[in-house]
């Protein structure tokens, strides 16, 4: 194992994410966009998203089966490449079939293969650097992920302003061919574990074994999932639902300047995740496990200056300010936690485990993602008018789910 950080194949995974996660990213931020101007309709876009959600939460913990299994470098080139060809299929179809069911089929490939794709990457950590170096190698990767994400939708704004959506069809599909192509020449330490009976079978015993693991061994890793759980539910959902809906149907401004300005605001939110993940990599050291709910704690007081704003001015641009500086101070929180919570389980796993205790810890933590989202697109509908409601509504269960999340963590680092 290398004790250095930034060997040559760690480097390349790192070069290989920025350029997936670029196209990624933009490709996010283009389709429900399109789809949301093309129907105007919140109900629509939060179940269409719902929906994109659903393949991830199944495919996560099968992503994580396989990378304790199979060779991660190879899952991850197959599903860049298997990326590219989705999008130029969709490029293709877009004028053809309903673009409401073509949108929805695409979202839902392209997020199931991000969930199949992300727990490869992550369990990679462990055979590429030492433990001393886990917290900063986690930094590092959800830094070069909000960085693509910072300026994947920047840009995906600018393109959709002015050339519409097939530009940024192809530039993504690009980007995932150059992931690929960079891929191919990573080398992740291997060791072939022995499957007993079918490939269903083995999948079933991990996924079980995953399970138990986590109740009977680690239950503070189960305690702390149903909380990020519920934070998606009330939190997340609600910014990626209101998000968009605000800034390009409520705020009252131009069609073309909305679309940008949305795309900004999406990059000011991976920009708070980028510094929030830089910030951890520095201070890396000092960060208490025991005090990290006091981050989510921030993130959910920052719901209510958002909400007010919609509540006391009538400029658009004033409120997408607000908006948009709680929505960074948010993401620089929430990512803060995010790189604490993969280092704790990193550490807390053995490593021929750890792909498969990731991939079911995502999984159940996004699983109230697409209930989220269609609750939101819903309740945004039911409340218009007065949309401060339903991010009211948020902040206050947030805050709720932030302080019993502080308290779980804190009574167990006392109790080692």
């Amino acid at each position: 194992m290398n004790q250095k950080l930034f060997s040559k194949d760690f480097t390349l995974v790192v070069i290989g994410q920025i350029i997936s996660l670029f196209g990624n990213a933009g490709i996010r931020f283009a389709l429900p966009l399109y789809l949301l101007n093309a129907t105007g309709s919140s109900a629509l876009y939060g179940t269409v998203t719902a929906c994109a959600f659903i393949p991830a939460i199944l495919l996560s913990p099968i992503g994580g089966i396989v990378a304790d299994r199979v060779n991660k470098r190879n899952i991850m080139v197959i599903l860049d490449f298997f990326t590219a060809a989705v999008i130029l299929v969709f490029s293709l179809l877009m004028d053809k079939v309903s673009i409401v069911l073509l949108l929805t089929v695409t979202l839902m490939l392209l997020y199931g293969i991000a969930g199949a794709y992300q727990p490869s990457v992550q369990a990679s950590i462990p055979a590429l650097v030492s433990q001393d170096n886990f917290m900063a190698a986690n930094s590092v990767i959800n830094t070069v992920g909000s960085f693509a994400s910072l300026i994947g939708p920047v840009l995906g704004g600018i393109l959709y302003s002015a050339y519409g959506l097939g530009s940024i069809l192809w530039v993504c599909m690009v980007c995932f061919v150059i992931s690929a192509v960079m891929e191919i020449f990573i080398k992740i330490p291997y060791q072939k574990q022995a499957a007993d009976g079918s490939v269903w079978k083995t999948a079933w015993t991990d996924f079980t074994e995953s399970i138990r693991f986590i109740r009977r061994e680690k239950p503070v890793i189960g305690k702390v999932l149903l909380a990020v759980c519920g934070i998606n539910l009330f939190l997340s959902s609600m910014i990626l639902v209101a998000l968009p809906y605000l800034i390009t149907e409520v705020l009252s401004l131009d069609a073309a300047q909305a679309n940008r300005l949305y795309g900004f605001a999406e990059g000011v939110l991976a920009a708070g995740g980028l510094a929030g993940g830089i910030c951890a990599g520095v201070f890396a050291h000092r960060l208490a496990i025991q005090k990290a709910g006091n981050l989510i704690i921030g993130s959910a007081f920052c719901v209510f200056p958002a909400g007010a704003a919609l509540v006391l001015f009538s400029s658009g641009m004033v409120n997408y300010m607000v908006i948009t500086v709680c929505c960074f101070i948010i993401m620089f929180f929430s990512t803060v936690f995010t790189v604490q919570m993969m280092a704790f389980l990193q550490t807390e796993t053995p490593q021929y485990f750890v792909g498969k205790v990731i991939a079911v810890s995502i999984t159940v933590s996004m699983c109230a993602q697409p209930l989220g989202n269609a609750l939101y697109g819903i309740l945004f509908e039911i409340c218009e008018g007065f949309e401060y409601a339903a991010v009211f509504f948020s902040g206050v269960i947030s805050l709720i789910i932030a302080v019993m999340t502080r308290n779980i963590l804190k009574r167990y680092m006392d109790s080692i």
